[in-house]
């Protein structure tokens, strides 16, 4: 690549120590510092986020007839008469695992399985709050991408469905697609999914603010790992014409005569097949060759407020739209992208407007797939939430900061989690069958249930007290 710009990272390497941008850029970098000390003194008091509670009264050890022995073994029989029966007899319907290698877990690249459990927690933690959804976390020791699939596999009876986490690129590609094809039950992985639905809602959205359609519009996507490659197909779905597509990697755009192009399509066929499909949206060179004339760019890079330069944003066509989604720092900062141009800015993070976030994405699909019993998450159903996601932005106002729901506007979520449901139906991938109302009533139900168990928890006391900084010198909650 050129020096005319940093060469941007894929969104799978380990975060380099970012350069401090000015005097907020070191502020917000003191915060996030505070904040991880704050973290670990709270993980040592309450040893953990989230255990399991009985959801059946126990009266006495006579209901352990009923619970366990001899009444479970009736149940046992039914299911083994119809192992569907299953989801209605016992958790399964309501519960997924969070499988994770820890090859590529947050900015911090390959920490190994042990590492990864508290983001593990800290996922199952945001599935049962947000979403209704009891969540297992389950880091696995292995390096090999057979022994992960395999392990998945085995463990499948147990889930409604399955969660893939923090793996890195560009093996989490082809573990995802095997884990679809040999599972009866809904394999996700929310990095590469979860991530580019909310990247298109939020894409629907700023074209629509700027009188833009995707069919016309050239969008540039920076870095090409799980996220990107994912939303590059969602977009070609969705109709975006592959010669206005443009993918930039650490070696510059990905075309049809990059001189590497026989490696990937040895050991990355999906950046491959990506590479023939837009011949790099008719451009070769660096990240500014481009940006130049583009209507969007879609960064999911280098965690580097110095990747994207403002030189870069004037570059392309007026009023461009910017999403710079790299955490914990963007890869410009908004108000430099804004100063340059950009008509819609959106990040990661959320003390900008316009958060683009998984989290505004997986708890309600995944609600609605468990809710309609689904057998798969093809992309039709990625792309109905991420529509139905942007659509609700309306209903506070579109603009040009406020392009998505917050997670503070709950009541759009059981909408995404019906529309993700009737896509289930229509696709015919539903075991159970419901209208779009009752799966709207059901989500609603389910995804409040969890934050009045969390309060009633907390006002008796169940739910320890949260200590002051400082305070705590050993594990507190056990």
């Amino acid at each position: 690549m050129a020096q005319s710009a940093p060469a941007p990272a894929e969104d799978d390497g380990p975060a380099r120590r970012v350069r401090r941008a000015g005097r907020s850029g070191a502020r917000r970098e003191d915060e996030t510092e505070e904040l991880g000390r704050r973290a670990v003194e709270l993980s040592r008091f309450y040893a953990g986020k989230v255990e399991t509670v009985p959801k059946v009264p126990v009266r006495s050890l006579r209901d352990f007839a009923l619970w366990y022995t001899p009444g479970v073994a009736e149940v046992s029989r039914t299911i083994r008469a119809d192992p569907d029966a299953s989801f209605g007899l016992t958790g399964r319907w309501n519960t997924i695992a969070i499988v994770t290698d820890g090859s590529r877990v947050l900015g911090l690249g390959d920490i190994g399985p042990e590492a990864a459990l508290p983001v593990m927690e800290g996922k199952a933690l945001l599935f049962k709050w947000l979403g209704g959804v009891d969540a297992v976390p389950l880091p696995i020791r292995t390096r090999s991408p057979d022994e992960f699939i395999a392990t998945v596999e085995r463990i499948g009876p147990a889930f409604g469905g399955v969660n893939l986490e923090d793996i890195a690129s560009p093996k989490c590609f082809g573990i995802l697609e095997e884990l679809q094809r040999r599972l009866p039950i809904p394999v996700w992985h929310d990095d590469q999914l979860g991530t580019a639905a909310a990247t298109i809602a939020g894409l629907l959205n700023a074209l629509t603010l700027t009188h833009r359609n995707v069919r016309e519009t050239r969008v540039v996507l920076l870095g090409a790992g799980a996220a990107n490659i994912a939303t590059a197909r969602l977009l070609l779905a969705l109709g975006q014409d592959p010669r206005r597509l443009t993918l930039v990697d650490q070696r510059g755009v990905l075309h049809a005569d990059r001189p590497d192009l026989d490696e990937l399509e040895l050991h990355n066929p999906w950046k491959f097949r990506l590479a023939l499909q837009t011949n790099g949206g008719g451009r070769s060179g660096d990240l500014s060759a481009a940006l130049d004339g583009a209507d969007v760019l879609l960064a999911a890079s280098t965690p580097d407020p110095n990747t994207v330069r403002a030189e870069h944003v004037r570059r392309m066509a007026p009023d461009p739209v910017v999403f710079a989604l790299a955490n914990p720092v963007p890869e410009i900062w908004p108000d430099a992208a804004r100063a340059a141009g950009a008509a819609v800015v959106a990040t990661g993070r959320s003390d900008f407007p316009n958060q683009v976030n998984n989290s505004l994405i997986f708890p309600a699909v995944f609600r609605g797939i468990l809710d309609a019993r689904a057998r798969a998450i093809p992309d039709e159903v990625v792309l109905a939430a991420a529509r139905e996601l942007a659509r609700h932005a309306a209903d506070r106002g579109l603009s040009a900061t406020h392009l998505l729901p917050t997670m503070e506007e709950a009541e759009v979520f059981p909408h995404v989690a019906a529309a993700a449901a009737d896509a289930a139906v229509a696709k015919g991938l539903a075991r159970q069958k419901l209208t779009h109302d009752e799966y709207l009533e059901r989500a609603r139900l389910r995804m409040g249930r969890s934050a009045r168990l969390v309060r009633a928890l907390r006002r008796s006391r169940l739910t320890p007290t949260m200590p002051r900084a400082g305070t705590v010198r050993h594990g507190g909650s056990e």
